[in-house]
């Protein structure tokens, strides 16, 4: 895990209260991880680990399903969003390089 991630993308959060927040049942949230949609970490016990972006995104993920959303769907669509957000983020970077460039500056 990384050391730089903010509070919301920690995964400390057990699958009990998970359930609590979302109303989701336990059932429903393993359904979510074996269908790709969400992917928790494991303590050393094997016990399912959650973030609170985790949280946020079940709760979309379960409002996709009641509005008759399939799951493989649902997945084609965050893997959409997940390389338009890559193609951003290498965007972004090109262009920092030219203005570092640009203007002489160096990574330290």
């Amino acid at each position: 895990m990384g050391k730089d991630l903010s509070f919301k993308d920690k995964k400390v959060i057990t699958i009990g209260i998970v359930r609590e927040l979302t109303g989701l049942s336990e059932r429903q949230i393993r359904y979510y991880e074996e269908r790709k949609l969400i992917f928790p970490e494991r303590s050393a016990g094997g016990s399912r680990k959650f973030s609170f972006s985790d949280i946020e995104l079940l709760m979309e993920i379960a409002n996709k399903i009641e509005d008759g959303i399939q799951t493989h769907e649902i997945r084609k669509e965050m893997q959409r969003e997940q390389k338009k957000q890559n193609q951003e983020e290498v965007r972004r970077k090109m262009i920092q390089g030219q203005l570092n460039a640009q203007f002489g500056i160096r990574k330290q």
